[in-house]
């Protein structure tokens, strides 16, 4: 289940209050500064920290691929990739 664009919009990361990298097909948004992962639960995004998981150097590249070839949307934006 997509999150609605209006949420795309606003949503930030709880630690650095800056934008995430939405990944619909994982159902994740992730921090690329942080390298920290919140699942989207049942269309739900988990933004507690300690729900968080943190990525490693290789899975980070993999996300960041990944973002890239699906043109994937920032929050904290208009929705448009960056």
């Amino acid at each position: 289940m997509p999150l609605d664009r209006l949420l795309i919009e606003v949503l930030a990361c709880p630690e650095d209050k800056g934008p995430l990298v939405y990944l619909e097909s994982e159902e994740i948004l992730y921090n690329p500064r942080l390298r920290r992962r919140y699942p989207i639960r049942e269309g739900i995004p988990v933004m507690l920290p300690g729900e968080a998981s943190e990525a490693d150097q290789e899975e980070h590249d993999r996300i960041m691929a990944k973002a890239e070839a699906e043109s994937a949307p920032m929050t904290m934006s208009d929705g448009r990739p960056r």
